[in-house]
């Protein structure tokens, strides 16, 4: 898994899982062996690191053509003009 992957958990292989499972299971055991010093550093690591994921999402978003304009005129849509899904496919 790299470091720029962002594909949610529910996405994984089962192998996968396991093995964040087995990261977060390593990342508990050791997290109660720091410091309250080094989990404030650990925090502000993680913090970063989340960052630095959303920021990655968000370009990766920015880069579709007229996907920005779409949600501007989306979000600018009364909501009384919005028609149930069922309403217009009913073989979902």
């Amino acid at each position: 898994m790299s470091t720029t992957d962002n594909s949610p958990i529910e996405d994984m292989s089962p192998a996968d899982l396991v093995a964040v499972t087995e990261l977060q299971r390593q990342l508990n055991d050791l997290l109660k062996q720091l410091s309250p010093e080094r989990l404030q550093v650990l925090a502000d690591f993680a913090a970063y690191l989340a960052n630095a994921e959303s920021e990655a999402a968000t370009q990766e978003l920015l880069v579709i053509p007229g996907l920005l304009e779409r949600v501007k005129h989306s979000s600018a849509t009364p909501k009384i003009l919005y028609k149930p899904w069922r309403n217009l496919r009913s073989d979902v």
